[in-house]
């Protein structure tokens, strides 16, 4: 190829040309120049290419290794273009040993590079396609941070051995080395490993994920994010509250973002003057109203006690889909309607009360004036 050039530019060994620098003549250097120019022209046209159609045109219907080669080949970066057309213009040249070592060095390091670039990438694009896959899944989508931080640490320390071994350095000293420093180092952050190591679990087994609603012991909350140390979770009086990630695989947690349903248990009051064939109609009355709100789950409804001053009922039912449908809007409107239904059909609620009655002869005598104040009965 050089020789091809030299012919096609007419470059002669004669003349001029013969002046030498490190060992080639100019003649030589021209024809690098030129050669890393056109790899470099070539190469970069061919990425831009690339990565205008990987944009544009849809790659859906594409098998799986077609559409991750388009998306890595559009993900190069220039500087291992670059380094690609350098090391195809040296190529012609002849340089001393050790700098002809020392430049085969800095390729390998730039192709390192761009390789650990394209490991993450890959990764990037596997766990894009997964979530496609799962579709709106929060368990998933919380662990991906924890994931993709572990899987890029395995990635780069690889590519960082690997490095280390073609520059000269002893990789078995080395690690056994960082095996003596990682145990002073194990102990010395081991708290903060005690939380990774936890965070993992919590990527692995999903006991919650990102929208969820917790009760971990006194704390109540949605989740925010999962950490490698820390998960945040927003109270409902607004404040954040974080958590180490060891502290909730030690606690109870009531995950209520996964519950299908919520249960909500009412207790109706109803006096005893209430006719009896009022009181038989109230548990189906009771139940037509449930039964007649859209995300709403009837149980039962009983006369459950008979209580010192009145009847109790207890009504059991659930909301589903508790994530879409509130508990709480639920309840307001079951209650608003039990009130409408049993004052039309004229039901009155029966009012917790408590006489207390004050015997004269537990006062001793006093006189008529205070007599006449004193109380015979106390408030009801």
């Amino acid at each position: 190829m050089a020789d091809f050039l030299k012919s096609t530019l007419g470059l002669s060994e004669h003349g001029p040309s013969e002046r030498l620098l490190y060992g080639n003549s100019i003649a030589d250097w021209a024809v690098a120049g030129l050669l890393t120019v056109a790899v470099w022209a070539g190469l970069s046209l061919l990425r831009r290419l690339i990565a205008a159609r990987y944009q544009h045109e849809s790659t859906a219907s594409h098998p799986t290794a077609i559409r991750l080669t388009f998306y890595l080949l559009a993900s190069t970066r220039p500087f291992f273009v670059l380094a690609l057309a350098l090391y195809a213009g040296s190529a012609s040249l002849t340089f001393p040993a050790k700098l002809e070592h020392a430049i085969d060095r800095a390729v390998l390091m730039l192709v390192l590079l761009q390789v650990g670039l394209w490991a993450a990438r890959a990764l990037k694009f596997y766990l894009e396609a997964k979530e496609a896959e799962r579709g709106p899944d929060r368990a998933f989508a919380g662990s991906l941070d924890i994931i993709t931080f572990v899987a890029q640490l395995l990635i780069w320390s690889l590519l960082s051995l690997v490095a280390l071994e073609n520059l000269g350095v002893n990789i078995t000293a080395l690690l056994a080395g960082l095996g003596v420093g990682g145990v002073a180092v194990a102990l010395a952050l081991q708290n903060v490993l005690v939380d990774f190591f936890a965070s993992l679990a919590i990527a692995l087994d999903k006991p919650f994920s990102v929208g969820d609603f917790l009760t971990i012991d006194s704390f109540n909350g949605t989740v925010e994010r999962i950490g490698i140390k820390t998960t945040r979770v927003r109270s409902e009086t607004g404040e954040q509250i974080i958590l180490s990630n060891a502290d909730i695989l030690k606690s109870r947690v009531r995950n209520f973002g996964r519950a299908p349903e919520q249960r909500s248990l009412a207790t109706i009051r109803v006096g005893y003057e209430t006719p009896i064939d009022k009181l038989r109609e109230i548990p189906k009355l009771l139940e037509s109203i449930v039964r007649a709100e859209p995300h709403a789950r009837f149980e039962r409804c009983h006369l459950k006690t008979l209580g010192d001053c009145c009847v109790l009922y207890e009504l059991s039912y659930f909301v589903q889909q508790p994530q879409s449908h509130p508990l709480l809007d639920l309840q307001q409107s079951v209650n608003f309607r039990i009130i409408d239904e049993l004052r039309r059909i004229g039901v009155r609620f029966a009012i917790p009360t408590q006489r207390v009655t004050i015997d004269d002869a537990s006062f001793p005598a006093q006189s008529a004036e205070d007599g006449a104040a004193r109380p015979t009965q106390a408030r009801a």
